[in-house]
């Protein structure tokens, strides 16, 4: 416990400033004009995509935790969840505000007519319970539950690279990398359940 108090924090800042990097440079960019000849677009697609690679992410801690025999790795889980929630999120604030106005009905419209939208909020909303879940205060009183209700996530994942295979029109290889990684992920886990039974 001693040696899980004098590394945590450390490792935690630095996952913070790692995780906190892309949004500063686009904070950045968007300030000094940087972001190309249409900056909302960008905003969109970059935001979008380190929601899906920081979910990833967070999707291998307990496989790599596994194979690494490093513990202490889930330690780290939740805070890069976060992380993947506030990408997300940003990407639908830009979304809502910019290309919306501000339109929740507009925003149903999208979602009831369009297969991409309906995937990517599908995963938006199913973020936000996990969010308000991942305190400590939360797995206390959801006990066993608590497991059951954060499996979600791959799900999240799942709808998150159809949102992004779907929005990409044709055969383009930086979707198809996220869905293999996706892949191998579920995979290694419907593995580890069938191996322990």
């Amino acid at each position: 416990m001693q040696i899980s108090q004098q590394w945590v924090t450390p490792i935690r800042i630095l996952l913070h400033l790692l995780c906190a990097g892309p949004a500063i440079y686009l904070l950045y960019s968007t300030f000094f004009g940087s972001l190309g000849v249409n900056p909302v677009e960008t905003l969109t697609h970059q935001t979008g995509i380190w929601a899906i690679r920081i979910l990833l992410i967070s999707l291998a801690i307990t496989p790599l935790r596994q194979l690494l025999s490093l513990p202490k790795l889930v330690l780290y889980r939740r805070l890069i969840g976060l992380w993947a929630f506030f990408y997300a999120l940003a990407h639908f604030i830009i979304y809502l505000t910019f290309d919306l106005s501000f339109s929740f009905s507009r925003v149903l419209e999208d979602v009831i007519q369009r297969p991409y939208i309906t995937a990517g909020f599908t995963a938006l909303v199913l973020l936000i319970p996990l969010a308000i879940t991942s305190t400590k205060g939360w797995q206390r009183r959801l006990k066993r539950n608590w497991g059951k209700l954060h499996k979600v996530v791959y799900v999240i994942g799942l709808a998150a690279v159809l949102h992004f295979i779907w929005l990409r029109k044709g055969f383009q290889i930086e979707p198809l990398i996220y869905a293999a990684i996706l892949t191998v992920l579920l995979g290694t886990r419907l593995w580890n359940k069938l191996a322990s039974k």
